[in-house]
């Protein structure tokens, strides 16, 4: 494996972006409700976005390579229902009465789940091409800033503890290390299409329950439906347009 040191660098660097997303709170500390709610509609838009139009094409995709159309969106759908199931089973567990810190706690867990294949991924084409490895690492450092936003708000403002939520969400960026550290000690040798596709798809389910179950959900007890609407499809926007320049 080539490259190995820059992998490492670059994969850090994108999941550290993840904390670029605290500097939100900084924005508009006037209007704390509708910096809130917009946040969360923001990160909604990102996340299916990130699902629909990323994560579930990958998926489908590299296991295609194993079987037909239909038996690849078949499955595929499979592994987006457990995903979506797994983390509304978790979400049932926490008995946190907060629920803008409950939303905070199942993005922490459901970006860990995500970042660790992404690091996985951005470490093994980092090594097999640097130039490829870098364009990557720059949409994933793109939309880590607003998955961090989803974070670092509701338990910044669900908890009042500054400290805890900064961990938090840098507990989430660094899982992209992880899964580099992960790539390099063993997953490379075993790491195949339908593994990935199952990694991308139970992403995909957990992503679509947290933005239509949890963050819409949350934001829009905020009743400035057109404000909200508008930076969640701003959300959707940025992320359309980061694969242009890319």
């Amino acid at each position: 494996m080539k490259n190995v040191l820059l992998s490492f660098l670059i994969t850090t660097i994108a999941g550290l972006s993840t904390l670029l997303g605290i500097f939100t709170v900084f924005v508009d500390k006037k209007n704390r409700e509708r910096l809130i709610s917009c946040s969360l509609v923001f990160s909604a838009g990102i996340m299916i976005y990130i699902s629909i139009f990323d994560l579930i094409p990958s998926g489908v995709k590299y296991i295609f390579s194993y079987y037909g159309v239909f038996t690849s969106i078949l499955i595929s759908l499979i592994f987006i229902i457990f995903g979506f199931m797994f983390i509304k089973f978790l979400n049932s567990l926490l008995k946190e009465e907060n629920s803008l810190y409950k939303v905070g706690i199942i993005s922490v867990i459901a970006l860990i789940i995500h970042n660790i294949p992404e690091g996985i991924i951005t470490f093994m084409t980092t090594t097999k091409d640097v130039k490829i490895g870098l364009s990557l690492s720059f949409a994933i450092a793109l939309h880590n800033i607003p998955e961090g936003i989803s974070i670092f708000v509701p338990l910044y403002y669900g908890s009042g503890n500054k400290k805890k939520a900064f961990l938090y969400t840098f507990i989430a960026g660094f899982s992209e290390l992880l899964g580099a550290l992960l790539s390099y000690l063993f997953l490379f040798r075993f790491v195949n299409d339908y593994f990935l596709s199952f990694l991308f798809c139970v992403t995909a389910g957990i992503m679509i329950y947290i933005a239509f179950c949890e963050l819409l959900p949350e934001g829009f007890k905020y009743k400035k439906w057109g404000t909200l609407l508008i930076w969640m499809f701003i959300g959707l926007f940025i992320m359309l347009l980061s694969e242009f320049i890319l």
